[in-house]
C-alpha cells in the first residue's frame, strides 16, 4: 500500500505591503483548505454568530452526573493510595491503557471523526472505536457533534464548554448542568451526514451503554485480577477508576487550561492558546491556538512530533498503510497567518 500526505507550498515572497500580502496568501490557503477537505466545513469558525441579548437561562443541575462524577473522583483518589501496592503488571497496564484510550480520543474522535484531517483503513478504525468505547467520553457521534459546535461557535452560548464561563465550567461543569438552549439549537443543525453514513460509528452509538460498561469498567477490572492475580480492589480502583479519571481530566484540560492560559501566536482574536502542559497530558492536543486557527491539520500543531504523541501514532499508522491522506497546512500559509493575526509570541515573529 502507498500512503500520501497532502501538502501545498505557497512560494510567493512576502515583500512590500506585508499585511496585504499575508491576507492574499491566507485567501489562497483558505481556498486550498476547502479543496482538500470538501466534505467538511462544520468545524470552521462562524464569526457571524452572535449571542442573543437577554438574561442567561437558569442553571439546571444534572444530579445524576454530579453524583457519579463525585463518586468516580473519590474512587480515583482512593486508587492513588493503592498504586504503591499494585503488582508490576498493573503499573504497566494502567499507563498503557491511559495512552490507548487517550489516542482513541485524540487520533480517533478528534482528528479522524470530528475534523476529518486524515483517513483510516478498517483495522485502524476498529481499534479506535473499541478503545474509544473504553474511554467513555460519549460515543463518537455525540463527541464529534459537540466538538464541531465548539469550533464553529467557540466562546459563545452555542459552545458546549464556553471558556468565558470560567475554568471549572469549561473543564467539567458543562457536564454537570443542562446544555444551554443555543448549544442544542446550533448543534442540532450541524451537518453530521458523514458520521451517519459510517456504519462503525453508528454501531457504536447503538450499543454504547452496554459497550462502555464492558470496556471501561468490567474488562479493566477483570484482566489484572484474572491474568496476573491482582486483587479485585486494586484492579477496580486503579486500572479502572483511576485510569478513567486521569484520561477524562487530560481531555478536559484542552477545553479549560488551553483556552485560558498560554500564548496566541497564530490568532490573538480567539480564546484558544498554546499550553504545553496540556499537550503532555493530552498526547499532543495542547497546541490549541494553532488547532483552532487550522482545524484541518492532522497534526493539530506546526511542529509535527514535538510533544505530540498523537501525530507520531498517526504517522506510524501511515507507515503501516493504515492511515493516509493526512492534511497538513503549508509553512507559507502558517507564516502568513502569524504575520496577520498572531500576538507576536511566535519565534519567527
Amino acid at each position: 500500500m502507498t500512503t500520501t500526505t497532502t501538502t501545498t507550498t505557497i512560494t510567493k515572497p512576502l515583500s512590500g505591503g506585508l499585511e496585504n500580502e499575508g491576507e492574499k496568501l491566507e485567501k489562497i490557503f483558505q481556498q486550498w483548505g476547502e479543496d482538500i477537505r470538501p466534505e467538511m466545513k462544520e468545524d470552521i469558525h462562524d464569526p457571524s454568530y452572535q449571542d442573543e441579548e437577554g438574561p442567561p437561562p437558569k442553571l439546571e443541575y444534572v444530579w445524576r452526573n454530579i453524583i457519579l462524577m463525585a463518586l468516580l473522583h473519590l474512587g480515583a483518589l482512593y486508587g492513588i493510595t493503592l498504586v504503591p501496592s499494585c503488582k508490576v503488571y498493573t503499573w504497566i497496564f494502567g499507563p498503557s491503557f491511559y495512552v490507548i484510550t487517550g489516542l482513541s480520543i485524540t487520533a480517533g474522535a478528534h482528528r479522524l471523526w470530528s475534523h476529518r484531517t486524515y483517513k483510516a483503513r478498517l483495522p485502524l478504525r476498529l481499534f479506535l472505536i473499541i478503545a474509544n468505547t473504553m474511554a467513555f467520553q460519549n460515543d463518537v457521534y455525540e463527541w464529534a457533534r459537540d466538538h464541531r459546535a465548539h469550533h464553529k461557535f467557540t466562546e459563545t452560548h452555542a459552545d458546549p464548554h464556553d471558556s468565558r464561563r470560567g475554568f471549572f465550567f469549561s473543564h467539567v461543569g458543562w457536564l454537570l448542568v443542562r446544555k444551554h438552549p443555543a448549544v442544542k439549537e446550533k448543534g442540532g443543525k450541524l451537518d453530521m451526514s458523514d458520521l451517519k453514513a459510517e456504519k462503525l460509528v453508528m454501531f457504536q452509538r447503538r450499543y454504547y451503554k452496554p459497550g462502555l460498561l464492558l470496556m471501561c469498567f468490567i474488562l479493566p477490572t477483570l484482566v489484572p485480577w484474572y491474568f496476573w492475580g491482582e486483587t479485585f480492589q486494586h484492579s477496580f480502583y486503579v486500572a479502572a477508576l483511576l485510569r478513567y479519571a486521569l484520561v477524562l481530566n487530560g481531555t478536559w484540560l484542552v477545553n479549560s487550561a488551553a483556552h485560558l492560559y498560554g500564548y496566541r501566536p497564530y490568532d490573538r482574536n480567539i480564546g484558544a492558546r498554546q499550553n504545553m502542559l496540556t499537550s503532555m497530558g493530552a498526547l499532543g492536543e495542547g497546541f490549541h491556538n494553532y488547532h483552532h486557527t487550522f482545524p484541518y491539520d492532522y497534526s493539530a500543531s506546526e511542529y509535527r512530533w514535538h510533544i505530540n504523541f498523537t501525530t507520531f501514532f498517526i504517522d506510524c499508522m501511515a507507515a503501516l498503510g493504515l492511515a493516509y491522506d493526512r492534511k497538513k497546512v503549508s509553512k507559507a500559509a502558517v507564516l502568513a497567518r502569524i504575520k496577520r493575526t498572531g500576538d507576536g509570541s511566535h519565534k519567527s515573529g
